[in-house]
């Protein structure tokens, strides 16, 4: 469902709230249900008319799109089951790539939040911001900008080799960047081939295709250059 940012910036002009100039349908992916109740309640002060959606694992965002799910906002906690890191945040732009994301998160450092931006998503909102702090970052977003804490310096801090390595992991396609999840987590190919429904020579080719895009040799080369840009936040066990 296309957002008219026209009707959006006429409401935002004249003070009124989202629920006046139309139809909204969000997706809350966060694996507490009381923080889920609670983002729902503060969303649901925007709208009149809107469909809240919730997810409790990765697994279940993924279902819901596929589905056919016509959303205009993913609101996405880094933390879930079924993603480590920023795995589903990458996920999700490979392949939902017009689909604006909003990543909801207690890890507010500012390199978190930088790496979170530099994997395409449209805002960052810490989960310690105030309802109304909330409120007008999504509508902002809804308008079509960009919302990060004000006082975070977005400037990139990455070295030359890091920024390689992002550049490198955005041309996976979505299924690769789902094995690579998988590689990580340590599952061997058999395993990643029952998860994924696919033969183990589907895979074997994906693993192929990954360490050429990333420029490196092995598996455990692989998910090391993963996790060098997870700033901490995609703890991994290296394939033996």
């Amino acid at each position: 469902m296309a957002v008219t940012c026209y009707a959006l910036s006429c409401a935002l002009d004249r003070g009124l709230p989202l629920s006046e100039a139309e139809f909204h349908h969000l997706l809350i992916a966060d694996d507490h249900p009381l923080f889920r109740g609670a983002l729902r309640e503060a969303v649901n002060g925007l709208f009149e008319r809107a469909e809240i959606g919730e997810a409790g694992t990765f697994e279940e965002v993924t279902e819901l799109l596929e589905r056919g799910g016509d959303f205009d906002l993913i609101l996405l906690d880094l933390r879930m089951p079924g993603v480590r890191g920023f795995s589903g945040l990458m996920y999700l732009r490979a392949q939902y790539p017009s689909l604006p994301i909003v990543v909801v998160s207690a890890n507010d450092e500012p390199a978190v939040i930088r790496r979170c931006m530099e994997f395409g998503a449209s805002g960052f909102i810490p989960k310690t911001l105030g309802i109304e702090a909330l409120r007008e970052a999504i509508a902002r977003v809804l308008k079509g900008e960009v919302w990060t804490p004000p006082d975070v310096d977005l400037a990139r801090d990455l070295d030359s080799d890091g920024a390689a390595t992002i550049a490198r992991l955005a041309t996976l396609t979505p299924q690769q960047v789902r094995v690579l999840m998988m590689l990580s987590g340590g599952l061997l190919n058999k395993q990643i081939a029952h998860e994924l429904g696919v033969s183990e020579a589907t895979v074997k080719a994906h693993v192929s295709a990954i360490l050429q895009k990333l420029g490196v040799e092995s598996r455990t080369q692989a998910v090391i250059a993963a996790g060098k840009i997870e700033a901490g936040q995609w703890p991994h066990q290296p394939p033996s």
